[in-house]
């Protein structure tokens, strides 16, 4: 079992790791968290395209009420429920992002900043943060 780092040592550079390895343990994390945002980025996609879809399907509805049949069934024959990729809709193409890709460069990134700086986060920024710290004043504390 991983014993807990320390509340106040979380951040800090184990004894022994160079500053080229808590460089490219930072790059990586760093990595992923644009990877997250483009994750993001997908869950929008499918809740836009749902809601748009949803949309559709009322205008349709709309279109029909209001005695137009022919582009009323347009509507319905050629865009409601229109796969968004090749027998995919977009839910699907969220899953295989999140059991694929993205699961893949999670379990990476964990196991190199546990393998390298028993895996503490956010080593680079932390130390930056002491560099740019502004003296001793409020505001400006080196932990909470």
């Amino acid at each position: 079992m991983k014993q807990a780092i320390p509340a106040n040592d979380q951040h800090l550079r184990p004894e022994g790791v160079d500053d080229l390895t808590v460089q490219g343990v930072g790059k990586m994390t760093e990595a992923l968290e644009k990877i997250e945002r483009a994750r993001g980025k997908l869950y929008d996609l499918h809740q836009l395209i749902g809601g748009a879809d949803a949309q559709v399907n009322e205008a349709a509805e709309m279109l029909a009420e209001a005695g137009h049949p022919e582009q009323a069934e347009l509507l319905r024959q050629q865009i409601v429920g229109l796969n968004v990729l090749a027998g995919r809709w977009t839910f699907q193409i969220v899953e295989e992002f999140d059991t694929g890709y993205y699961a893949t460069v999670k379990a990476a990134e964990e196991r190199v900043r546990n393998d390298l700086v028993s895996g503490r986060k956010h080593i680079y920024e932390s130390e930056m943060k002491e560099r740019n710290r502004s003296g001793h004043q409020p505001g400006y504390e080196a932990r909470p």
